[in-house]
């Protein structure tokens, strides 16, 4: 594949990733402040509502690892380039160890909760779910940031 389709693919699976994380931030001041508890409940966790998230977002998370990897080792020979592809898959890797010590214990516990009464600790996993989805969001965005900065910097001259 040539090396500019790559980058454009690249950037495209990273803008994608991070584009998934920011709906959850587009969201989250109407669903934390103007849903009730119950609506919040029943869109997330019975609704299905970012039930297309999962798979998606895996996906495109596990790729822009991947390929900012690929950036940062076809640009190894030139530091700023390299080292800004490394931070930037740097921070793809920690948007998804965020998710996984974050929001998934969250996930499992909405996995739980059924119908009826809301559960005691009801705002406390939503917050958890909400605020891990907006951290993740932040972390992409820089790791987004990166790779397109270490895509558009000049070239360096080697020797």
């Amino acid at each position: 594949m040539p090396f500019r389709t790559f980058n454009v693919l690249a950037i495209t699976v990273a803008a994608l990733s991070l584009g998934l994380s920011f709906a959850h931030v587009a969201e989250a001041l109407p669903r934390l402040f103007a849903w009730s508890p119950e609506l919040w409940r029943e869109a997330t966790v019975f609704g299905g509502q970012y039930a297309t998230f999962a798979p998606a977002g895996a996906a495109l998370d596990l790729g822009a690892i991947l390929l900012t990897a690929v950036v940062a080792y076809s640009v190894r020979g030139e530091r700023r380039r390299f080292s800004l592809a490394v931070a930037s898959c740097m921070f793809c890797t920690l948007a998804l160890a965020t998710w996984f010590a974050w929001v998934a214990p969250a996930n499992a516990e909405l996995a739980e909760w059924v119908r009826g009464p809301l559960p005691d600790n009801f705002f406390t996993i939503r917050d958890r779910w909400e605020s891990g989805h907006a951290v993740i969001a932040m972390i992409k965005l820089a790791g987004f940031v990166a790779l397109a900065t270490a895509l558009v910097a000049k070239r360096e001259e080697n020797g």
